[in-house]
């Protein structure tokens, strides 16, 4: 997967062609913090800058750095998807969700 762990935070990333850099940005704040070096050692170097900032910021603002997640959301797919789903969720003896979840749960890891 793209991602670094900078502080116990996830951050995604990619390479912007255009000015030839990696960009980091963290995921799962309650705010944006991205960071661009054109090197890994560079990209994390700058990743700690940006993090520490952005922690900075919160402390002195009273912000709870990391979003809450609720555990719910919605998905929309293609019929013949949820369909298909509903079958295979079946087959392994699980409800729709039980099943989406876990699929979810192992891509997440393995991605």
């Amino acid at each position: 997967m793209n991602t670094m762990n900078i502080g116990g935070y996830e951050a995604v990333i990619t390479f912007d062609p255009d000015i030839q850099m990696f960009r980091g940005e963290f995921v799962g704040l309650n705010g944006g913090a991205d960071f661009y070096a054109a090197d890994v050692a560079g990209l994390r170097r700058e990743g700690e800058a940006s993090l520490r900032m952005f922690l900075d910021a919160c402390e002195r603002r009273g912000i709870e750095p990391r979003k809450r997640f609720s555990g719910k959301f919605s998905l929309r797919v293609d019929p013949a998807v949820h369909e298909a789903a509903v079958v295979a969720a079946a087959a392994h003896g699980q409800s729709l969700n039980q099943w989406a979840a876990e699929a979810i749960r192992q891509a997440a890891r393995a991605g």
